[in-house]
């Protein structure tokens, strides 16, 4: 298992789901990971932009029809859409409902300026405090039934969740700091949304469950001693929602924690953030494919291409059609660099449009410019929708012998003012979901 490590971390923008062993030198900041298989220039080479592949095909396909036209022979024209059922995927993030880097970060800050233990752990906790009353503030009882609407009235038959959190809270336990041990629910994310849909007359199923972060830390606002000190746990989940009346058949499943992760350890304690992928394998009618989740790193570009390069190796059938969905974290325009990082911020997409032979299914419906899903303010409060300027959340398709599949028609959901919720201004994620419509499977 290969890990990075963060200690004394001078300040960063964190979202670090750490699992795996430790490596390196624990008292200065140390990053360490496996560099990855291939150069970008051999990415590159295979042909990262999905805007020219589509070109390329174009292009000979029309040599093709002029050439049969040439020798006299009859051409007829293809179908308008391919035979076998159509398909309605959607990628939804639900936002946990705060920065949980904010704890991470405000211990580290600590730890590097040279503070005591006990200076750390305070620091720890009052920031715990804060990001959970932000929790309470974004709402996610309003934001459920904002989802709920979009997952209604598009029908989608297989959704792919990311960020689907269990927070819970205990007795304040200072002598077991780290040990995620409370069970007091307060918010279950999956069993809210689960019911808002029923509300809104429609009936999913959570088909697959993946585990992911689970971490507890302490939380007080000024001391120990304060009468809402407690222990607050976080525990992440990725989700597979599958609509009863759909008539798919699922015919197997599986769920893996990638090997790749980030560790973050304060005070000594390290901090679990794992992050993973799962699939179902699925029937409909006599078409059978498989339809993948994950969320990949965002903290470090590294890890995302690590972690896009297990899925890519180990969770791709070469015998169907693999739908692809994810809060991939990876924006194919964007060449930044992140502090600590070799590759940049598009690593993980180029890896998966070029040696992984996917394609950016959004881009055969329409422009990336119409297809922004990212990111509101944390307080998901925005008076505007112009925090909407990137694109990460992504649908891949790619059949068994590498082709596309057909868009039958596509939306972004919930990147309008009128979206949000009259009554808070609640927008229903600091995410956009994005819904596609498939055949050719």
């Amino acid at each position: 298992m290969q890990s990075i490590l963060v200690s004394n971390l001078a300040p960063p923008v964190l979202w670090a789901r750490p699992h795996g062993q430790q490596i390196g030198n624990s008292d200065k900041s140390i990053w360490t990971t496996t560099l990855p298989r291939m150069t970008m220039q051999e990415h590159i080479s295979l042909g990262r932009d999905p805007l020219m592949r589509t070109l390329r095909a174009r292009l000979l396909a029309i040599g093709s029809v002029a050439a049969l036209l040439a020798s006299g022979l009859a051409v007829t024209t293809a179908a308008a859409a391919p035979p076998g059922k159509p398909i309605s995927v959607m990628t939804r993030n639900v936002y946990l409902g705060a920065d949980i880097n904010r704890p991470v970060v405000a211990a580290a800050t600590a730890e590097a300026q040279g503070g005591t233990p006990q200076e750390v752990l305070f620091a720890l906790a009052t920031a715990t405090h804060q990001t959970r009353a932000i929790v309470d503030q974004t709402s996610f009882p309003v934001r459920a039934n904002l989802l709920a609407d979009e997952i209604a009235r598009t029908k989608p038959d297989l959704v792919g969740l990311q960020e689907v959190a269990l927070w819970r809270s205990g007795p304040l336990q200072l002598d077991a700091v780290g040990v995620p041990n409370a069970t007091q629910v307060d918010y279950d994310y999956l069993q809210i949304l689960l019911d808002a849909l029923a509300d809104a007359g429609v009936s999913y199923h959570a088909a697959n469950v993946g585990m992911r972060a689970d971490v507890e830390a302490p939380s007080f606002a000024t001391s120990p001693a304060d009468a809402d000190a407690r222990d607050v746990r976080m525990t992440m989940r990725d989700v597979i929602l599958v609509r009863s009346d759909a008539g798919l058949k699922v015919t197997g499943a599986g769920d893996e924690i990638f090997a790749h992760n980030l560790e973050v350890t304060i005070a000594g304690t390290a901090m679990n953030f794992d992050r993973g992928y799962h699939w179902l394998d699925v029937r409909a009618g006599a078409e059978r494919f498989r339809f993948v989740n994950t969320h990949l790193e965002a903290f470090s570009s590294d890890l995302a291409y690590a972690q896009a390069a297990e899925i890519l190796s180990d969770a791709v059938p070469s015998d169907r059609t693999t739908v692809f969905v994810c809060d991939c974290n990876s924006d194919p325009l964007n060449t930044r660099v992140k502090p600590h990082d070799q590759l940049p911020h598009h690593a993980a997409y180029d890896l998966i449009v070029g040696a992984g032979d996917f394609t950016d299914q959004w881009l055969e419906h329409a422009p990336a410019h119409e297809g922004w899903t990212s990111g509101l303010s944390e307080t998901v409060d925005d008076p505007d929708a112009s925090g909407f300027g990137h694109r990460i959340d992504m649908v891949f398709g790619r059949t068994a012998g590498g082709e596309a599949l057909q868009v039958q028609r596509g939306e972004v959901t919930g990147d309008e003012v009128g979206d949000r919720d009259p009554a808070t201004g609640l927008w229903p994620s600091d995410h956009a979901g994005v819904v596609l419509r498939l055949r050719g499977l």
